[in-house]
């Protein structure tokens, strides 16, 4: 359970990758942790141990190789994100870049 003031959520792979999200699309009912696939360990290829998958949103905030998940009370970009890619990543409104210089 988050802190309370937890308002955000980075999430780390084993490889160095951070993406963030808001806790309410991380919460989200279609947000899964996955660790398995019928009935198998998920493998490295697909993101084990265990990945995110955030349906309502882009896949770059759908992170493989999950290592730890950090509730925080700002927002902290991630790899993508300070890259030039959206923040919030809806792909029904086309957030895909970022329109911030």
């Amino acid at each position: 359970m988050p802190r309370d003031g937890a308002r955000f959520v980075l999430l780390h792979s084993y490889d160095g990758y951070v993406t963030n999200l808001a806790l309410e699309d991380f919460a989200a009912e279609d947000a899964l942790i996955v660790h398995s696939w019928e009935d198998k360990p998920l493998t490295t290829e697909h993101g084990g141990p265990a990945r995110l998958v955030v349906p309502h949103l882009y896949f770059w905030k759908s992170a493989k190789w999950l290592k730890k998940i950090e509730f925080v009370a700002a927002d902290k970009r991630g790899f993508w994100e300070e890259n030039g890619y959206h923040n919030h990543a809806d792909p029904w409104k086309e957030e895909r870049y970022s329109d911030e210089e």
